[in-house]
């Protein structure tokens, strides 16, 4: 992982911050994928759980970005447990009745997407973004059927109820201060 470290000058796939988007406060986390494809190991659910911690403390709504592969397969059990961590940290926020909003962007796959990336409380994807837990081929290798056309791309998601907006990156900063503005009303 020094490597890694290294080459992208990043300590993991995850960014968190602080902010304002038309005035509104948010905590955002950002996956980025030249980190191991964006995968989710134990300081990516870590830096997830802080954040949320933050949201409830300050009373502040939250926004993840996903852009990933999956669980990062080499920290084994550690790695696929953050799938559970998050989920159940996200209870929290709901608990104190503090939006969360999932951003998924292309590719979000894996663990990623069968655990926090599709618990918002408003799922938002980007235009033909690839959203799925197992990749096409290995879907139809386990199925033995053709896919529909389109299938597992953000359209297909919205239009199958898994999805509440497709919204383009240039759309986004609005789109959110409506979102932000919404929820504190």
């Amino acid at each position: 992982m020094t490597d890694t470290i290294r080459k992208t000058q990043l300590n993991d796939a995850i960014r968190t911050a602080y902010g304002k988007v038309g005035g509104h406060d948010l905590v955002i986390c950002c996956m980025d994928f030249e980190f191991i494809g964006g995968s989710m190991g134990s300081v990516v659910g870590e830096k997830i759980s802080r954040a949320i911690d933050v949201c409830v403390e300050k009373k502040f709504p939250l926004m993840i970005i996903s852009k990933s592969g999956g669980a990062r397969m080499m920290e084994a059990a550690f790695s696929l447990m953050q799938m559970a961590k998050t989920s159940a940290k996200l209870t929290l926020l709901a608990e104190a009745k503090l939006p969360y909003i999932s951003l998924l962007t292309d590719p979000t796959t894996g663990g990623v997407t069968a655990s926090y990336a599709m618990l918002g409380d408003l799922n938002i994807a980007e235009p033909g973004s690839l959203i799925a837990f197992a990749g096409p081929r290995v879907v139809k290798e386990t199925i033995g059927k053709d896919l529909p056309k389109g299938f597992q791309t953000a359209e297909f998601v919205l239009e199958h109820g898994f999805l509440d907006l497709i919204v383009s990156r240039n759309e986004l900063k609005s789109k959110l201060s409506q979102i932000l503005e919404f929820f504190e009303n």
